[in-house]
């Protein structure tokens, strides 16, 4: 997303968005004009859309840090999600299941035993496709309450 937008990794949440409006109007066939002598770009607007959605919220950001990295340490065997989607956007379908709709009609599921393993890659009930989900396991510390430990 980074090499699309062309910026740096530590790039504010207002370079991103410049970023991403200049790409929409360069690669907008009725913002260009004829006697340019930059050459049409063809690109995904759908693409230049997920990189700014994902880039500009800092959860999403976060989460796609990590994909790089973990990509860069060690080449995965695992399937290549198509996208990351927290956890805040799944919806509680029952106590410890979180549903998200696929694209494709289906759903994906996640539980709470998946997020206690550490397990972030959820594919569809219907289709091939998986998604990252994002999100962060809970301290227990914090719920104690009368510092006893118990």
């Amino acid at each position: 997303f980074y090499h699309l937008l062309g910026i740096t990794y530590d790039a504010p949440l207002s370079t991103i968005k410049a970023a991403y409006h200049k790409a929409l109007l360069v690669s907008h066939p009725d913002k260009r004009s004829f006697s340019s002598v930059i050459p049409p770009v063809d690109v995904d607007i759908a693409l230049l859309k997920e990189a700014y959605t994902t880039l500009s919220n800092a959860s999403s950001r976060a989460a796609y840090h990590n994909i790089l990295r973990n990509s860069r340490v060690k080449a995965s065997t695992e399937p290549r999600p198509a996208q990351v989607i927290s956890l805040e956007d799944f919806e509680e379908a029952e106590e410890g299941v979180w549903t998200h709709a696929c694209r494709c009609g289906g759903t994906y599921k996640i539980i709470e035993e998946d997020m206690d393993a550490g397990r972030h890659l959820v594919g569809c009930e219907s289709c091939s496709e998986v998604v990252w989900v994002g999100y962060e396991l809970a301290n227990d510390e914090h719920h104690d309450t009368n510092g006893t430990g118990d």
